[in-house]
């Protein structure tokens, strides 16, 4: 399926870019964001005084957890792990320690190009208003820049030499057209209703799962899925399933899945389905799956599966469709 997201895709590509005033600051592709999902892309512009910079480093704010950094060809990864301040609740259960540090070393990106470090996460136990700092030291050959100045209260950050990125956490939506509102099965977002959703339980050992929903698009015109992304499984797509040949065939939708205006489209065992591929653990029957779907034009929104039992599992056990 064409643009289906994964949850570590490839590197940006190096982008040679002009940067002037704020723009020369290190900073958040995405500086605003509601309480659940968010992927915190770090733009790095520029090197220091002309030189290539040769390592990046990100300090997890607190109420940023579950972070899983993205790996860039070229550059070494470390990750240092610690105790949150206190505990939180992610899907269902208690989390008290994760990522608190992320660096990329032993790159090179030179002054004239700019590049992103991505980290994705979830934000958790945060009131609306308050502001994350990703402080962010970058090194360079002979030279580093430390983007950790936060302002004082009142202060305009674009005051400050080296401010450190920040993220302002806003109120959780209601179903506006870049964010939508959810519970267990179901979820809106702009003029799309997703109803019946479901995973079902897996067998000790199988790599690959199945999840199921309804969506129906109460718009005058047609939008598209063009990505699934769960922390569950390294890779989601949606799968079609027909028999050829008396063969059970099971096929990628490629470009995205169609949902017409004014149409309702299902996804359900022997059909359509997502397909949860390298699962780091089996789905087990009364636990839940958290999905990310964006929309081509109605957004993204967060999509909660209860799993289910896998008795009378489908025709392709091993699939899980």
């Amino acid at each position: 399926m064409r643009r289906i997201l994964l949850p570590f895709a490839t590197a940006a590509t190096l982008t040679a870019i002009s940067m002037t005033g704020a723009d020369a600051h290190a900073s958040l592709e995405k500086n605003q964001a509601a309480p659940g999902s968010y992927k915190a892309v770090l733009r790095i512009p520029h090197g220091c005084d002309g030189r290539p910079t040769r390592s990046v480093r990100i300090d997890i704010p607190e109420g940023y957890v579950d972070v899983k950094p993205m790996p860039k060809p070229g550059w070494t990864l470390d990750v240092e792990k610690g105790d949150y301040l206190r505990e939180y609740t992610l899907h269902g259960k208690k989390v008290a320690s994760g990522v608190k540090a992320v660096t990329w070393a032993g790159g090179s990106l030179p002054d004239e190009f700019y590049d992103e470090f991505v980290v994705s996460g979830a934000l958790a136990g945060l009131e609306t208003g308050r502001t994350l700092f990703f402080r962010t030291m970058q090194k360079c050959d002979g030279g580093q820049i430390a983007w950790n100045e936060e302002p004082a209260e009142g202060q305009n950050p674009h005051a400050l030499e080296h401010p450190a990125p920040s993220l302002t956490i806003l109120a959780a939506a209601h179903g506006d057209n870049h964010h939508g509102t959810q519970s267990s099965g179901e979820a809106t977002v702009g003029d799309l209703a997703i109803t019946a959703g479901w995973a079902r339980a897996m067998l000790p050992g199988q790599p690959a799962g199945g999840g199921y929903f309804t969506i129906a698009n109460k718009g005058e015109s047609a939008d598209r899925l063009v990505s699934i992304m769960s922390a569950s499984a390294g890779k989601v797509e949606i799968h079609t399933m027909e028999v050829a040949n008396n063969v059970m065939v099971m096929r990628p939708v490629e470009g995205g899945l169609e949902i017409p205006a004014g149409a309702t489209v299902e996804l359900k065992p022997g059909g359509l389905h997502v397909m949860f591929m390298a699962v780091k653990e089996p789905f087990k029957a009364g636990s839940s799956v958290v999905l990310t779907l964006e929309f081509e034009k109605a957004g993204k929104v967060e999509l909660t599966l209860p799993v289910r039992s896998a008795d009378g599992a489908d025709e392709h056990t091993g699939h899980g469709g």
